[in-house]
């Protein structure tokens, strides 16, 4: 609750912006990230959903990735079950990060393994700078108002800060 009451309130503790060592995100940032995920994974599914659809239609390559989704219109993506499943297990590893911010060593490994895993599939650095401009504009029009200039901040920073293990994930051999 406080970190909520903090964010509300704009709590004037000096100590609330001094940036981690290895993170570089302040505990006003964490907060900030935090409380508003929580606002967003209340309707995770839809938004999961709407991330594909939007990554899809903004970038048709990425669909052709997915056998599953392989030449399937996006009307008809959107109300696929196993799109929604896809984008349900993404939204969760999007929360679990986010959950881990104040655990910086379990946040690289989780990190890291999601790039593991999207490594053995031949993904590049690009899809996952492409998911963050998207997901960063999910998080307005879900958030609006509520997603601060603070925030907005924040969440760059989180999702860098999550891109640069997730590429070291990336790499044969890391």
């Amino acid at each position: 609750m406080g970190g909520i009451l903090s964010y509300l309130t704009g709590d004037n503790d000096p100590n609330l912006d001094i940036p981690d060592s290895t993170t570089g995100l302040t505990p006003r940032e964490c907060q900030t990230v935090q409380y508003t995920w929580s606002l967003v994974y209340q309707n995770s599914k839809p938004a999961g959903v709407q991330l594909f659809i939007e990554l899809f239609r903004t970038h048709p390559e990425y669909q052709s990735m997915f056998p599953s989704f392989r030449g399937v219109a996006l009307s008809q993506l959107e109300k696929s079950k196993k799109l929604e499943a896809h984008a349900t297990n993404v939204m969760s590893s999007i929360a679990t990060l986010v959950d881990n911010l104040g655990d910086v060593e379990c946040l690289v490994e989780l990190a890291r393994k999601i790039g593991e895993n999207h490594g053995r599939r031949k993904l590049k650095q690009q899809a996952f700078i492409d998911v963050k401009i998207l997901l960063m504009r999910i998080l307005k029009q879900n958030l609006g108002s509520k997603l601060t200039p603070l925030g907005e901040e924040a969440w760059s920073k989180t999702l860098d800060l999550a891109n640069k293990f997730i590429f070291q994930g990336l790499q044969p051999n890391n």
